[in-house]
């Protein structure tokens, strides 16, 4: 939903209802503002070593460049996955916490990512730029993990092991939910829309798919979970969403999307 500021050299429009020519050319000429403010604010708070403020059109980076939320309220479900605006990727609300229904079709927070968005703050895989700023972190203990590599942007790398630590601190019978990983950086697609996944710019993680369920493998069959939540919450704790939460699922999949976590 898009809201109208329909000024004209500083008289307020219902001055200018008579004549109706006024009108039409202030309508065209309006900037568009966002209706979701508090999710703007959000997303700024989210990336503070990035991003500095928005003025409900745009958002506005530390380098001085601005990008614009550039509404599409037109677009399907399947355009929107490929080519998702800023205010695309805000549009569907994570519910942090145990669901109390599985989702409703289509529910997918955080599967629309606005490729353009992620390239500026973590570089892009396919000129080598993402993969070029990449940490180690260690994933679980010595004994039961293994070394994976994670963007130190945003604090990812932090955060993940952060939730390596406490995945420690639960009975070692949860262990094998999450180790071995699947992977983390991977300069990849997803595999039914052709755009980037988190993977591609070092901010996902994949847990082990022994215990994993994933829509592709089981396409036209329910949703089907078998992760504790002890992990999920721990996840989400760190700012990282869960794929389990999305109708098309992927319980193995956890991606760092602070701003979409309230």
């Amino acid at each position: 939903m898009l809201r109208y500021s329909i000024r004209a050299g500083g008289w307020d429009i219902w001055n200018l209802c008579s004549k109706c020519t006024l009108l039409v050319i202030a309508l065209h000429s309006a900037t568009p503002t966002y209706a979701g403010s508090e999710d703007l604010d959000r997303l700024v708070a989210a990336y503070p070593n990035f991003l500095v403020k928005h003025d409900g059109s745009h958002i506005f980076w530390k380098d001085g460049s601005s990008t614009p939320i550039s509404p599409r309220t037109n677009d399907t479900f399947d355009e929107k996955l490929k080519h998702a605006t800023l205010e695309d990727q805000l549009s569907l609300r994570y519910q942090r916490g145990r669901l109390s229904s599985p989702p409703t079709p289509n529910d997918d927070p955080g599967r629309f990512r606005n490729t353009d968005f992620f390239d500026k703050m973590y570089g892009d895989c396919k000129k080598g730029r993402s993969a070029a700023k990449l940490v180690d972190v260690q994933w679980l203990d010595k004994a039961n993990g293994h070394i994976l590599q994670v963007s130190p942007l945003n604090g990812v790398a932090e955060k993940l092991r952060s939730v390596s630590e406490d995945i420690l601190k639960l009975p070692r019978d949860l262990w094998k939910y999450v180790s071995p990983s699947a992977g983390t950086y991977n300069c990849r697609t997803v595999k039914d829309t052709g755009t980037k996944s988190m993977h591609a710019w070092g901010a996902a993680i994949d847990i082990n798919t022994n215990y994993s369920d994933y829509w592709l493998w089981g396409k036209g069959k329910p949703c089907r979970n078998r992760i504790p939540y002890e992990i999920v919450e721990i996840f989400e704790r760190h700012g990282f969403i869960w794929g389990g939460k999305w109708a098309h699922y992927d319980t193995m999949h956890f991606e760092y999307r602070p701003e979409l976590l309230r």
